[in-house]
């Protein structure tokens, strides 16, 4: 029987607004993003390039290798952010789509990329158009970017409720990625016995994934746990929703 070992996953959600002047299309001076012209640039240069090359030095300090981090890091730009990058920085994105291909050979076909709600609106508040707006185009763009369907999808401010998991399940959505106190109960697809979770408790560690659906939190811990659709992955584990939002 093969041995279940946990496995730490590092995700990486980048996105800017658009910035645009929408008489001009360009980007204004920004001061506030001293030394450079605006904030896009700024986050670019440090954030978004370094994780691209990032140097590996010997115990002299000496570089040895250029790494795409990108390759090791579960991440997911805007589609805002990589139209940008599309104009600003192609090579950038190039990083990007290589990265998730790489990944792709190096996981039996899933890559590390996944996709985001089109405009970063927070979904449950959306109108039913506008959920499938969101969630359609973001699909469109991750498809248009890394030429395949997107396993996942990142939620803007970790927000949900059940209308918003039915339209990704919709949309072939195979997992979300939510707080730890966004679930009440938790339980393997092939078992019927549920674990109940106190209030604001985090999810008990495993090494599957589980399903979950957003309760109200008083705190916003840093971490975060996977929630997986049980028609993609039924011998993965599952969670009832709490309340939602």
């Amino acid at each position: 029987m093969k041995e279940d070992k946990p496995a730490l996953v590092l995700h990486g959600h980048f996105y800017q607004p658009p910035r645009e002047n929408p008489w001009t299309e360009k980007i204004e001076k920004q001061p506030g993003a001293h030394p450079h012209h605006d904030w896009n640039e700024r986050v670019y240069h440090e954030s978004y390039r370094p994780n691209a090359y990032a140097r590996i030095a010997d115990s002299e300090g000496r570089i040895e290798a250029i790494l795409n981090t990108y390759e090791h890091l579960s991440f997911n730009f805007g589609p805002t952010l990589l139209s940008w990058l599309e104009r600003s920085h192609p090579s950038l994105l190039q990083r990007l789509e290589d990265a998730d291909r790489r990944s792709q050979r190096a996981r039996g076909g899933h890559g590390n990329a996944i996709a985001q709600a089109y405009g970063h609106a927070i979904l449950p508040l959306c109108s039913p158009r506008d959920l499938r707006t969101q969630i359609r185009w973001g699909i469109a763009d991750f498809r248009h970017r890394f030429r395949r369907a997107p396993e996942s999808m990142w939620l803007p401010e970790t927000a949900v409720n059940y209308r918003v998991i039915a339209a990704l399940m919709g949309g072939g959505v195979a997992y979300i990625v939510l707080l730890p106190t966004q679930a009440a109960r938790v339980r393997r697809l092939a078992q019927t016995e549920w674990t109940h979770l106190e209030a604001g408790a985090p999810i008990p560690a495993c090494p599957t994934p589980a399903i979950t659906a957003t309760a109200p939190a008083a705190s916003s811990p840093s971490s975060s746990t996977t929630a997986r659709s049980p028609t993609r992955s039924p011998s993965k584990a599952s969670c009832i929703p709490a309340a939602p939002w």
